[in-house]
């Protein structure tokens, strides 16, 4: 379930912000109308947590240090804004493909949900939804652990009425979580440089048929009419190129 963002309140520690310097020509920092710009350290017990990846992998954020890292948080079972945030992802992950960073940015979108986002449902929602990025999960306790670190708000929640359809099982959902929407970048150095809570705005761009049909009536009213202060490709690969160093181009 989609989180307003006016009713987020995220903790940026001591939100004194150190600018990057990047080479010329580079894109400036994302503006205070997106999110907030921050330079903190991440503790080694958040980077180190045990994770798993949709190929049952075992993992953790510090195997992305040196990339930049967009970390997302969303659940499969979303119905109102995760799929179109995934469809927006998709558009950035084919600028960053395009432009040759496919190895320099890593996209990371990680479960408030692990309960039900086991490994094998997020291997199926990155074959249904076409995804080539890293899907994550672990135990309920170290995904509580992770989002409390980076001020990401989720709760578990009642479904709404009628409840709506499982894409994967055919079956009605028993329960929802409300949650943080936007995202999180690190830097290569892994410490915490911007976050944002504002969920995704494709302007208008086709949203894949498969993500789509995950949407319920709030979702799609969300896609056509997104709230104000939504971030857009075009700014998301804007504040991905402030810390890569270099502009990078948006999809054509």
């Amino acid at each position: 379930m989609m989180l307003a963002a006016g009713a987020v309140v995220v903790a940026v520690g001591a939100a004194l912000v150190a600018w990057a310097v990047v080479p010329a020509g580079a894109p400036g920092p994302p503006p205070a109308s997106l999110g907030n710009v921050v330079d903190l350290p991440v503790r080694a017990s958040v980077l180190d947590a045990p994770l798993v990846d949709q190929h049952g992998r075992t993992t953790s954020l510090s195997g992305f240090r040196g990339r930049v890292v967009v970390l997302v948080p969303f659940l499969t079972s979303c119905q109102e804004q995760c799929p179109i945030t995934t469809g927006a992802l998709l558009q950035v992950q084919r600028a960053l493909s395009a432009d040759g960073m496919g190895h320099t940015v890593a996209i990371a979108e990680a479960s408030v949900d692990p309960s039900r986002d086991v490994p094998s449902r997020l291997a199926a929602y990155a074959a249904a939804t076409g995804t080539g990025w890293t899907l994550l999960t672990g135990t309920p306790q170290v995904m509580t652990s992770l989002w409390k670190a980076f001020g990401v708000y989720a709760k578990r929640v009642p479904e709404g009425s009628p409840p709506g359809v499982d894409w994967q099982t055919g079956q009605p959902y028993t329960y929802d979580v409300d949650h943080s929407d936007g995202f999180i970048l690190l830097g290569r150095d892994q410490r915490e440089r911007f976050v944002t809570v504002a969920p995704a705005d494709l302007r208008g761009a086709k949203l894949e048929p498969s993500l789509h049909a995950m949407l319920d009536t709030q979702g799609s009213q969300n896609l056509a009419r997104p709230q104000a202060g939504s971030w857009t490709v075009a700014q998301a690969l804007e504040a991905i190129g402030w810390l890569a160093g270099r502009t990078v181009p948006p999809p054509g």
